[in-house]
């Protein structure tokens, strides 16, 4: 079976106001994960669904996470893609991780969650300083939740503070970023194929 990887774009802009730098630094990685020879399912964008607030995995009625959740479930690989505000993850990217909480209490006979042996990495963009401080944030938080980080497990790009060109808006990839885009999707999709050959035993 093929390695799937499901991408999880964490802009606070729904899809009617028009791409993100986080669709852009998303794709980046993408690409070179399919290079990988690996399965990309379409990228979800969480500003487009209702996601209540809560730690269990159904929230009641009108709640979009149970059917995001399955989504993320099914794939092998995921990709948590964030902008930078107030030099953190967005409040929709912490959403989804306060989401995933409910992981904790959802262990199979052998005390393993959900997540166990599926790997995450993370794609990050803005116009300040903040990548390392949001990737801290975020792979703790994936750690504690059941999801493997491999190395070097994030792709990132920071522009000038408070300055008007956003990633998407670049003539081309820059080569620290391709190269480094290159080093995680390699390293992701190796430690994903380990862990679906041979799942934690928990």
């Amino acid at each position: 079976m093929p390695i799937i990887v499901q991408p999880l774009n964490c802009t606070l802009k729904k899809s009617s106001r028009g791409a993100s730098s986080t669709d852009a630094m998303i794709g980046v990685l993408a690409q070179a994960m399919r290079d990988q020879g690996v399965e990309i399912a379409p990228t979800l964008r969480m500003a487009d669904h209702d996601i209540f607030p809560g730690v269990t995995s159904n929230e009641g009625e009108g709640d979009d996470w149970p059917a995001l959740r399955a989504k993320i479930l099914e794939a092998d690989i995921l990709i948590l893609g964030t902008p930078i505000w107030m030099g953190q993850p967005s409040s929709i990217a912490k959403r989804v991780l306060e989401r995933m909480d409910a992981f904790l209490d959802e262990v199979d006979e052998n005390g393993r969650m959900p997540s166990y042996s599926k790997v995450a990495v993370a794609a990050i963009v803005g116009n300040e300083d903040g990548a390392h401080a949001c990737t801290a944030q975020m792979f703790q938080a994936l750690n504690d939740v059941g999801w493997t980080i491999p190395a070097v497990a994030a792709c990132y790009w920071v522009g000038e503070a408070m300055g008007s060109t956003d990633f998407q808006d670049l003539p081309e990839t820059p080569d620290k970023v391709a190269k480094t885009a290159g080093m995680v999707a390699a390293n992701a999709v190796h430690l994903a194929g380990l862990l679906k050959g041979a799942p934690y035993p928990g």
